[in-house]
């Protein structure tokens, strides 16, 4: 589907005189809504305070407690990038603090389902744990809490998923999105949830001169699985994230990063010296991802557990043979779906439905959420890809546009038709879902009728918002390069991109489905390189073709040492 291209308001005049910035820069952070040039120290020390998080503090005390008694923990993480980072800096973290008895599980996707379940407690409870800690999930974990209370197995619960209409009955919880936390940044990921626990802890141990016997542990060196998971959930980057995020990058860039990390990069061939949010999210991410995905999460875990450099490059090349592995299931599975959805009654001028669920028998579970972004971002709709889970069920994973809050869709489907949606839970943006196969049909119906309710006022025409046409000057690395640090760039802040018209002088196709071009704007000499992705191979390359219009963003391409401007392209439209 063709984007729209909308230019962003922005300010002619300079926002931010006193800051050595580009005026486009400063131009293009008022535009993403910053308004004063505070906002812009992203320093660890602008931190929002753990103490606002509510119950933060009481988990402090717990695990405290736990460590002065020397208690069995056991963290039950999520089977993504989240997850896996959460799980990981928990189990640094207090291993470092001084734990001598913890360990995690990971619930097996295929097996035990999402969660602190019932079955996932009896499994933990044969290393007979004092402590459960959640991280990344819980928050709907009503039965597992209830089954681990009835074994006198204490919970602390730390998610950041929406809350349901009852939480579960923990000892704690800790949760940005539960009833009655005022903490400001509601957009922490599960592994800034837990970070924050962990800063909680230090201060409670620095009460109890738990540190005059042991060295003080230093939370910082955990920024980069921070950052790692906060950008691969992609939940907004508020300033509070944007602080993490940064942090972490820093201490990555500067050689700091754990070897599970820069194994992972290396795998990727990212340089971790120019290491930028895009990198983690698009590059290290996936390569987590599969794992939860194919396999077993544990192998993502390890790997960023490990202090060897060694181990790490051998897990890491198994994480890169899964996420390989995973690209030719999902390239299959995409392929039926575009099927499905050509035999859909659609014709050139019809609209398209207000929402998409598809489902066959024999696809991946662990890669359909991926399949319905992959539509999603294709068709502009909420949509739901669904695949076989346990017998006589079909589970789903959804994800949505701005403006359609995919739970809260759910959540008024299951009020509507009660006993439909047999689980789910989730966010604004994704969710998931299980229902009975023979509920398939009923839901999707309900479903569409649910989204057009909400869509009314939606716009369902794709947007690519744009920070306008660049000047001839701009084309250079200097300003390229500032733009490329300039973040960390992501989710509800998202990198600059450009628009404008070119002339082709040159096109060929590398890598299969991949343009490369040489470009000049008009009126202007200059010539640009550019590549574009995944294009439409009915129409690319195309020689008769001489002038295009692109929306596209300004980076940097370095090549045996040699550095030079090119234009990463979103969007290319003959002229």
């Amino acid at each position: 589907m063709l984007k729209h291209i909308r230019r962003r308001q922005l300010s002619a005049s300079t926002q931010f005189p006193d800051l050595d910035l580009h005026p486009l820069l400063q131009r293009i952070y008022h535009g993403r809504g910053v308004e004063t040039p505070g906002e812009l120290d992203l320093k660890l020390n602008q931190l929002l305070p753990p103490g606002q998080l509510l119950n933060a503090d009481q988990a402090g005390t717990v695990l405290a407690d736990a460590l002065a008694s020397d208690r069995r923990i056991v963290v039950i993480g999520d089977f993504d990038a989240d997850g896996a980072t959460s799980t990981a800096l928990v189990v640094s973290a207090l291993r470092a603090f001084g734990a001598q008895q913890v360990c995690y599980l990971v619930p097996n996707r295929f097996e035990y389902g999402y969660g602190l379940t019932p079955e996932i407690v009896e499994l933990a409870a044969a290393d007979n744990p004092d402590l459960i800690i959640t991280v990344d999930n819980g928050i709907s974990s009503l039965e597992g809490v209830a089954a681990a209370n009835a074994l006198g197995i204490n919970t602390l619960i730390t998610d950041h998923h929406l809350a349901g209409a009852e939480l579960p009955l923990a000892d704690v919880i800790v949760n940005p999105n539960q009833p009655g936390c005022e903490f400001p940044s509601k957009n922490l990921a599960g592994v800034g949830v837990i970070f924050y626990i962990m800063l909680a802890l230090r201060a409670e141990l620095r009460n109890r001169a738990w540190f005059e016997q042991r060295p003080e542990v230093n939370l910082a060196q955990y920024l980069d699985l921070v950052a790692l998971g906060t950008v691969a959930d992609v939940v907004p980057l508020d300033r509070n994230n944007r602080i993490l995020v940064a942090e972490g990058l820093k201490r990555i860039r500067g050689g700091q990063a754990r070897p599970g990390i820069l194994a992972l990069l290396e795998v990727a061939s990212k340089d971790p010296r120019t290491v930028v949010a895009s990198d983690l999210g698009f590059a290290v991410g996936p390569r987590i991802n599969a794992a939860g995905r194919l396999d077993d999460m544990s192998i993502g875990i390890e790997c960023l557990l490990s202090e060897d450099m060694a181990a790490a490059r051998s897990q890491a090349a198994r994480l890169h043979q899964l996420n390989l592995d995973r690209r030719i299931i999902e390239k299959d599975m995409q392929s039926e779906a575009l099927q499905i959805l050509a035999k859909l009654p659609l014709v050139e001028d019809a609209e398209l439905p207000v929402a998409m669920t598809l489902y066959q028998s024999g696809w991946h579970q662990g890669v359909i959420g991926i399949l319905a972004s992959r539509i999603k971002d294709r068709l502009h709709r909420p949509t739901i890809a669904f695949a076989d889970g346990d017998e006589g069920e079909i589970k789903g994973s959804a994800r949505s546009i701005p403006g359609i809050h995919i739970r809260d869709i759910l959540d008024a489907v299951a009020t509507r038709h009660p006993g439909l949606i047999r689980r789910f839970g989730g966010h604004a943006m994704a969710a998931g879902l299980t229902l009975a196969r023979e509920a398939h049909d009923d839901f999707a119906e309900a479903f569409v009728l649910e989204v057009a309710r909400h869509a009314r006022d939606v716009n369902l025409q794709a947007i690519i918002e744009s920070d306008g046409e660049l000047n001839p000057e701009d084309f250079e690395l200097n300003l390229a390069t500032e733009l490329r640090f300039a973040g960390p760039w992501g989710q509800h802040f998202p990198e600059p991109l450009f628009d404008g018209r070119f002339s082709i002088v040159s096109q060929r196709l590398v890598g299969e489905r991949h343009l490369k071009l040489v470009l000049a704007p008009e009126g202007v000499d200059t010539l640009l390189d550019a590549i574009a992705f995944n294009v439409d191979l009915d129409v690319w390359p195309n020689q008769s073709i001489a002038q295009v219009e692109i929306a596209y963003r300004l980076d940097v391409n370095e090549f045996r040492g040699r550095r030079s401007v090119q234009l990463m392209v979103e969007q290319l439209v003959a002229v």
